[in-house]
């Protein structure tokens, strides 16, 4: 791949952490729960900081962009991902949500494993990792939610 197709790829991560950061701060605004606002409310604040660093790296000459050219990131296998809306129910949202971290997980694990750049490698690192907290908090949620306890 070429630096131009590596900057492509992190303009698609941009837009997906702005569409994450949307979701999250839409449905905030529309949960009733104090602590599932709070939580939606604070992975709307990560994905900012994520948008923040792929921003950053766009604006680095391409020539400082440290990656393989020999390795597939496989970032078009996930574009059939549903568009989010505010309209989907709850348990719907948080299955949208998973999906949609998921998919940053596993970008981001990609751009870390193809990084030349040592300190390039472990943000990238960093971000799936945060990326993988936000799944399993939402996991936990989405269990407790559509699993729920009958006696």
């Amino acid at each position: 791949m070429t630096p131009e197709e590596y900057r492509k790829i992190i303009s698609t991560a941009i837009d997906r952490e702005v569409e994450a950061y949307t979701f999250y701060k839409t449905v905030s605004g529309k949960v009733k729960d104090a602590n599932l606002k709070s939580l939606f409310l604070e992975l709307a604040g990560e994905e900012t900081k994520h948008r923040e660093f792929l921003q950053g790296l766009l604006s680095k000459d391409v020539k400082e962009l440290k990656f393989s050219a020999s390795k597939d990131y496989k970032v078009g296998d996930n574009i059939e991902t549903p568009a989010l809306t505010p309209d989907l129910t709850p348990v719907d949202g948080l299955v949208v949500a998973i999906k949609k971290e998921l998919e940053a997980m596993q970008m981001y694990t990609a751009l870390a494993q193809n990084s030349t750049g040592a300190e390039q490698k472990k943000m990238f690192m960093e971000l799936a990792s945060m990326e993988r907290g936000h799944k399993s908090r939402l996991e936990d949620i989405y269990v407790n939610m559509a699993f729920a306890e009958k006696w």
